[in-house]
């Protein structure tokens, strides 16, 4: 959030200590599907079913060490852009975070064909890195690989910030968050290839053409898979081989 200046007094300070410490709890009801955000105040807070969907760059910690930052910048720009563009592109995604080089969406999930949408997002991040690298490639940058986690259960939706300045945040709060998260960590790493990690809830709930599409990942309890969607496979075919075969590349 961008910084607005007012000069900090440390009694109103303590006062406000006091005021948020000293909310009821009945101020944190459980809803069945996400709520506006204009439904939020700083005395507030709605415990909600929903899933996240975690998008994160494996060894980006080496990308400075191979190009300058300008090039780090198109990397980071091109990356982002265009997952923040599928995550937004569905109507059940809530909010949408960036932190680093990982991109996390919040879905409203309370129908199980929800669940299958999110699942495809998935998909279309996964053909999107794939195009991505080819446009890397001719470039001369350096192609990356992406951790792709989703988990569904329960949060704590608030509103966070600095009352009176307008500087606020919405935090989720809850295990669904962090299993994301950690799903998207180990997701594409060492031995394990596959690009997306989903919980047993997510698998649990999706349609059986989808569950087909994942296979059981017994060490970190979940199931795993390369899953890509088909329509932007059959793009990737049609252009980016064809391209490379021409240019006398790999294809």
């Amino acid at each position: 959030m961008e910084t607005k200046y007012k000069c900090y007094n440390y009694e109103d300070s303590f006062d406000r200590l006091d005021e948020i410490l000293d909310e009821s709890e009945t101020s944190f009801p459980e809803v069945d599907e996400i709520p506006a955000r204009d439904k939020l105040t700083y005395k507030n807070g709605f415990y909600v079913n929903c899933s996240a969907l975690f998008v994160d760059i494996r060894d980006s910690s080496e990308l400075p060490n191979k190009h300058k930052r300008p090039t780090l910048a198109k990397i980071y720009r091109s990356y982002i852009s265009e997952v923040v563009a599928i995550m937004s592109g569905n109507t059940d995604c809530s909010e949408i975070r960036i932190e680093g080089d990982c991109v996390s969406g919040i879905y409203n999930t309370p129908k199980q064909y929800q669940i299958d949408s999110m699942f495809s997002d998935a998909a279309k991040i996964n053909s999107l890195i794939k195009v991505l690298n080819h446009k890397f490639q001719k470039r001369n940058i350096t192609e990356i690989e992406v951790g792709i986690g989703m988990d569904y259960g329960r949060a704590l939706m608030i509103k966070s910030g600095y009352k009176g300045s307008g500087l606020n945040e919405v935090v989720w709060m809850g295990d669904v968050v962090n299993s994301g998260s950690n799903l998207c960590s180990n997701a594409n790493k060492g031995w394990d290839n596959k690009v997306i990690f989903a919980s047993n809830v997510i698998y649990s709930n999706l349609n059986d053409h989808n569950k087909d599409l994942l296979s059981e990942n017994y060490n970190h309890d979940c199931y795993h898979g390369n899953v890509i969607n088909n329509d932007m496979e059959k793009w990737y075919d049609k252009n980016c081989k064809t391209q490379s075969s021409t240019s006398g590349g790999l294809w």
